[in-house]
């Protein structure tokens, strides 16, 4: 007779637990957050701030899980082929979802219809910087000093088939220069031969580029985006000066297609928030990036945007990447 009071009573109090609170968060499934690349750049310090907040605002756990290799699609596919119960989210630069299936001939998934955008969180510009030894002091300046020093008219990127080697074709096909193509391992690497005098110009995302200028290492000409960076106002766009191009990133957040849109509606809402705290905002803002934090709606018109603005010059430069 007291085995079955005692048994009563654990009965009875495991299912106050369970209808608790605390309860309710140890059986709800922890929010995996796929990040498709290395550690340690931007992107992955955006994506752990935004979880660390995400995990407050859903009383869930939420866990990052790095799945790299293959250029970010190893990542995109595990997140395609996850169940869609907004149990998984992809965090993504542009490139995957965007660029990609212009220059993979064979891609595994498609980011339109195998997807769901969820966010966009954060947008970049692009800047071109050249050696301060040229004698250039804006665009018009150097695209006359390129036409009279064709020997000397290349261009560094941090590699072949992305947003910088793209947008450097745009430049040249707009101001009427053959420029040449130099594929680095990195910004870094471009940076180190640029302020060597190696390279006479590189083009780079702008929070690579923001420090090195204020000190006088290299010179920043001008900037990508439809309005002036935030990290240097003082330097014009490229429309300003006189070039009818414009061109930007982003990072954002998908779930795999099919996921309920009341699951969408809730994690954009909620990141949506994080992205808009002031404290927040200016973490992003200290690693070079703009915070946004878009509906799903507007994340996905500027996804199909990108994709047509993109394809132009990507198709044009007839450069395809190896599988």
């Amino acid at each position: 007779m007291r085995f079955t009071r005692i048994a009563f009573a654990i009965a009875g109090f495991t299912m106050l637990t369970l209808a608790s609170p605390l309860g309710a968060q140890t059986r709800t499934a922890p929010l995996r957050i796929i990040y498709p690349f290395p550690g340690g750049g931007s992107g992955d310090t955006l994506t752990r701030l935004i979880a660390e907040r995400l995990g407050t605002a859903l009383e869930r756990p939420v866990m990052v899980e790095p799945r790299v290799g293959a250029a970010g699609r190893l990542g995109v596919q595990t997140v395609k082929t996850a169940e869609p119960d907004g149990n998984t989210l992809l965090a993504t630069p542009i490139a995957p979802m965007v660029v990609y299936q212009s220059v993979y001939p064979a891609l595994d998934y498609d980011p339109i219809k195998d997807f769901a955008p969820v966010s966009q969180v954060a947008t970049f510009e692009f800047g071109v910087c050249i050696d301060p030894k040229i004698p250039a002091g804006n665009l018009s300046e150097l695209v006359a000093w390129l036409k009279a020093n064709p020997d000397k008219a290349n261009f560094g990127t941090p590699g072949a088939g992305t947003l910088p080697h793209f947008f450097g074709l745009m430049f040249a096909k707009a101001a009427g220069v053959p420029l040449q193509h130099i594929a680095y391992k990195g910004g870094v690497l471009a940076l180190t031969d640029l302020m060597g005098s190696q390279i006479p110009i590189v083009m780079l995302s702008t929070n690579e580029l923001t420090e090195l200028h204020k000190a006088g290492r290299i010179r920043v000409l001008a900037t990508s985006g439809a309005q002036r960076s935030t990290f240097l106002p003082d330097i014009p766009t490229f429309k300003e000066s006189g070039y009818d191009i414009e061109g930007g990133g982003w990072w954002g957040f998908f779930a795999p297609a099919r996921t309920p849109a009341t699951a969408i509606a809730k994690l954009s809402s909620a990141i949506a928030k994080i992205i808009q705290d002031d404290e927040i905002k200016g973490r992003i803002a200290q690693i070079g990036l703009k915070p946004t934090g878009t509906s799903p709606e507007d994340f996905a018109r500027i996804q199909r945007e990108d994709i047509e603005r993109w394809a132009i010059p990507i198709k044009a430069s007839g450069f395809t990447a190896e599988q």
